[in-house]
């Protein structure tokens, strides 16, 4: 029996889905909050099961008679590692064999700016790995679906208004991601492996801007604003102080260059190359 958590959000349902096509649906559990959320998982034949990440007993229940976990991690930044910590050490207490994460693809976290959101992610591996247990690290990159929350809305009457410079992030579609997922749950030879979900090639903001132009038939500028004129305009618009932190974050993460991994352990994985940046702008933004 495998097991996915966190499937109801994008990654986790996705990543179901991509299993449900290669194993039977009777091998597949999910673990759930809330099940009148998951009818549609229910509706695929898999078996739902609820658990909460702040109750232990609730999950090593959930974890009865599963071999392998994919822990998903958690968006919770108060709690995540905390979360994340119950979770191995119930997954061990229920008898799972192995487990898998999805953590970060970030080089430099002790002096990136994110390291107050992105480093629980790494003391949850060293968790994993002081478990004992059988684990698989899938570190993810930034989804490409995330561009048009760091680029704006109205992107193509505004340009690209983004503290970054001419930093370069492997971006990855969530959905490659997922099925990139499922065939690493579905086969074996992937026991105490590290992948960096990546894609073969790394992109600045203007090649972002250079691709929406190319795709729109407009012209997209992007210019690289200060921190502290990015900052005043999110908080124009009200954005909370600490999302503002957020993005600040990941600009300068960005601009270091943390995420700046490319390697072909996704291509791998899916058995083809990743979808290119002008394939995924052509499909995020309609």
């Amino acid at each position: 029996m495998i097991l996915v958590t966190g499937a109801t959000g994008n990654l986790g349902k996705a990543t179901v889905e991509f299993l449900a096509k290669k194993i039977p649906a009777k091998e597949i559990a999910v673990l759930v909050r809330d099940a009148n959320k998951a009818s549609d998982l229910k509706a695929l034949g898999v078996d739902v099961r609820v658990g909460d990440y702040h109750d232990k007993d609730s999950l090593v229940k959930a974890f009865q008679g599963v071999e392998k976990v994919l822990l998903i991690s958690s968006n919770d930044f108060n709690d995540r590692l905390g979360q994340q910590k119950r979770a191995v050490n119930a997954a061990k207490e229920a008898g799972v064999k192995h487990i898998l994460y999805t953590g970060v693809s970030m080089q430099n976290i002790e002096q990136s700016a994110l390291k107050p959101f992105m480093g629980d992610h790494f003391d949850t591996e060293k968790h994993i790995l002081e478990s004992g247990l059988t684990y698989t690290f899938l570190r993810d990159n930034l989804y490409a679906d995330v561009l048009p929350m760091f680029v704006g809305e109205h992107v193509l009457e505004t340009g690209i208004n983004f503290p970054a410079g001419n930093g370069r992030v492997p971006y990855t579609l969530r959905t490659e991601m997922a099925e990139a997922f499922a065939n690493v749950l579905s086969t074996a030879g992937h026991e105490n492996k590290t992948y960096e979900i990546s894609n073969v090639e790394s992109y600045s903001y203007q090649d972002v801007a250079d691709a929406l132009s190319a795709h729109s038939g407009k012209t997209v500028n992007y210019t690289d604003v200060s921190v502290a004129d990015f900052s005043k305009t999110l908080s124009e618009v009200g954005l909370p102080e600490a999302m503002i932190g957020f993005s600040v974050g990941f600009a300068t993460a960005t601009k270091d260059g943390d995420f700046d991994i490319p390697n072909t352990h996704l291509e791998q994985l899916l058995g083809r190359k990743p979808s290119s940046l002008n394939q995924f702008i052509g499909k995020i933004f309609q």
